[in-house]
């Protein structure tokens, strides 16, 4: 059973008062504000940065590795490794905090209304058991359906997942699957409890490149199709260019620039961005792909 997911919690709103109204400036689906973390040196790693993830809107977070894209994206889901913790801010989630949730309400919360996936897909499933059951398994506890009725909504999943011959892949153990496969699986498994907000965290950075962009589309159709709200995080300008309608650049615990995917990418203004688009540009998948087609 994967690690990122209690599915034996209800979904309940995170404030028992609903709004009456629509708001004409709807508050975003997910507030960072102000995020400071610190770990176990005291030294602050994350220097009060802020961002909005508008409802239905996919929101890229690039940066090389130490940027704190990742610290930050752990602190949204209460995963924060030992020795770090939130020293400042506030992250709220449909409106309400949840940077003081205790760690109950935190596992609940990621159960229900906020999934993850990241880098190494078979490091989060059980090695012992079919991926197939350990779907089934997130339809047996939310949906309290029977067995077979799980088995048969967790086939029909991972069809929609593009994985081919799925009642075969039910049966089959994580090592029999190939490591996209394995991303579509743990996918699945996010998606199976229905909730707003997925966070991808490097969740492509293992694949080739093919595969790689065979699961961006997979997020892009299922943000369309399921009206999920898609945060995604990557070193690579490729990924966040393919996925994302707006893009936060990290560096060193700040963010240095933010704006549209496409605007950011194309007029960069902070040196850093530019570099990195620069990097991009020389020695980047399509740039290869433009030499061997010279050839």
């Amino acid at each position: 059973m994967s690690v990122l997911l209690d599915h034996t919690a209800e979904r309940v709103p995170l404030s028992s008062s609903e709004p009456q109204e629509k708001d004409v400036h709807p508050t975003p689906l997910l507030r960072v504000k102000e995020l400071r973390v610190t770990v176990a040196t005291s030294a602050e790693v994350v220097h009060g940065i802020s961002f909005d993830v508008p409802k239905g809107t996919a929101v890229g977070l690039v940066g090389e590795s130490g940027s704190g894209k990742t610290l930050t994206c752990r602190s949204i889901l209460g995963l924060l490794p030992a020795g770090a913790e939130i020293s400042g801010g506030d992250i709220e989630f449909a409106g309400d905090s949840i940077t003081t949730l205790t760690r109950r309400d935190a596992v609940r919360l990621r159960g229900t209304r906020i999934a993850a996936v990241f880098q190494d897909p078979a490091s989060y499933l059980n090695p012992s058991i079919t991926v197939g059951a350990q779907l089934a398994e997130v339809f047996r506890v939310r949906g309290r359906l029977p067995r077979k009725a799980a088995r048969d909504e967790a086939v029909e999943l991972l069809h929609a997942m593009g994985l081919h011959r799925p009642a075969h892949v039910y049966t089959q153990y994580p090592f029999e699957l190939s490591g996209g496969m394995l991303q579509r699986v743990l996918i699945a498994i996010a998606i199976a409890g229905e909730p707003e907000l997925l966070i991808a965290d490097e969740a492509t950075t293992a694949l080739d490149v093919t595969v790689q962009a065979e699961v961006l589309e997979l997020l892009s159709q299922l943000r369309r199709d399921r009206d999920l709200t898609l945060v995604v995080v990557s070193h690579d300008l490729a990924v966040i260019a393919q996925v994302s309608d707006e893009v936060h650049v990290f560096r060193d615990g700040h963010i240095v620039e933010s704006g549209p995917t496409r605007q950011v990418l194309r007029t960069p203004r902070h040196p850093y961005t530019r570099s990195l688009v620069d990097s991009h540009e020389r020695f980047g998948i399509d740039h290869i792909r433009r030499q061997r087609d010279d050839r």
